[in-house]
């Protein structure tokens, strides 16, 4: 009975400690990052109209790469049915943050890039594993968060884009 009252005492805490750290985060916080061309963006001044996803990722991340190849696949299509933007933010380090470009330029993807070398913009969203996707709305609020890549996630996500109305 100890072992029973225990366990659910500790899915107590954790569920309330998760669920504080899920509810604390509402909008996207300010850190400059850099593009691929060397620009300096301001994460919570994105300057997109509809909804946007923002996909944490890493060239050393195989379910990272798996997540936004399949999304790329699909990415015209979302963007004509609901204006979606997605924003790749990678958190490779100076080791490797040459493979990026090389990386993103040999796949062909059209999503913005960001570069957080140092972390800050992993952070200051709470990311401590990738792939970790969230979405937001219109308005910048952050809607929906996933963590992990299993195939038809994707699916998940963009249902949950749909929800936020189709492109006006």
């Amino acid at each position: 009975m100890k072992k029973i009252t225990l366990f659910v005492l500790g899915m107590t805490l954790f569920t309330s400690v998760f669920a504080q750290e899920e509810s604390t985060l509402k909008q996207v916080p300010s850190v400059q990052l850099k593009d691929l061309a060397g620009n300096t963006i301001n994460t919570a001044a994105l300057g997109f109209e509809g909804p946007v996803v923002i996909s944490f990722w890493a060239t050393w991340c195989a379910p990272c790469k798996k997540e936004l190849n399949t999304i790329h696949d699909l990415y015209t299509d979302w963007q004509e049915e609901t204006g979606v933007n997605l924003v790749a933010v990678s958190i490779d380090d100076e080791k490797t943050l040459n493979s990026v470009p090389l990386y993103v330029n040999g796949r062909g993807w059209e999503y913005l890039v960001l570069s957080d070398p140092n972390g800050d913009f992993k952070r200051a969203m709470g990311v401590n594993t990738v792939p970790h996707t969230f979405l937001l709305d219109a308005e910048g609020n952050i809607v929906y968060t996933h963590n992990n890549y299993a195939p038809g996630d994707e699916e998940k996500l963009y249902e949950e884009i749909k929800k936020l109305g189709a492109k006006k």
